[in-house]
C-alpha cells in the first residue's frame, strides 16, 4: 500500500521538494491509528580519494511502517493491504516535522487513547525554524 496525500498517491516530484512529512497509519480492520514522522533522506558517508564525505541518501520512506512494535506486528500478521498510510503534512525541516508530529499526537490525545498505537513522543524544536510556517 503506497503513501497518499489528499487521497492522491505520492510521486517523486512531490518528494523532491520536501524534507520530510508527518503521517497517520490506519488499521482498516480495527480503525486503530498511529501518528509519526519520517524524513525523505538520511545521512550516509562516502569515501572518495581517502576522504570521508557526508552525503544524504534515501531513508527508505517508501516502505516505512513506523517504529511502534505493536503496529509492525499487526502489519506482519494482518498484511499491508489492511492498512492505509496517509501523509498529513509535508515539512521543510527536522524541527517542523517534530513540531507537527507532536501537535497531531497531542491534539488527538493519542497517548491517552487505546484507539492509537502511539505510546510515547519525543521532540526537539527550535522556534526560529517555525516562524515561517504558522498553523
Amino acid at each position: 500500500m503506497s503513501w497518499t496525500y489528499d487521497e492522491q498517491p505520492i510521486d517523486l516530484e512531490t518528494v523532491a521538494n520536501g524534507f520530510g512529512f508527518v503521517y497517520i497509519i490506519t488499521n482498516l480492520a480495527t480503525q486503530r491509528q498511529y501518528i509519526g514522522r519520517k524524513l525523505f533522506t538520511k545521512v550516509a558517508y562516502k569515501t572518495t580519494k581517502g576522504k570521508r564525505k557526508r552525503i544524504r541518501v534515501s531513508s527508505g520512506w517508501e516502505n516505512y511502517w513506523g517504529s511502534n512494535k505493536t503496529l509492525l506486528e499487526d502489519v506482519m500478521t494482518m498484511g499491508e493491504d489492511n492498512f492505509r498510510r496517509r501523509i498529513l503534512r509535508f515539512c521543510a525541516n527536522r524541527s517542523e516535522c517534530a513540531y507537527w508530529e507532536t501537535y497531531y499526537i497531542f491534539d488527538r490525545a493519542a497517548l491517552l487513547s487505546d484507539s492509537y498505537y502511539n505510546e510515547w513522543v519525543t521532540c526537539k524544536i527550535s522556534k526560529r525554524h517555525l516562524t515561517k510556517n504558522k498553523a
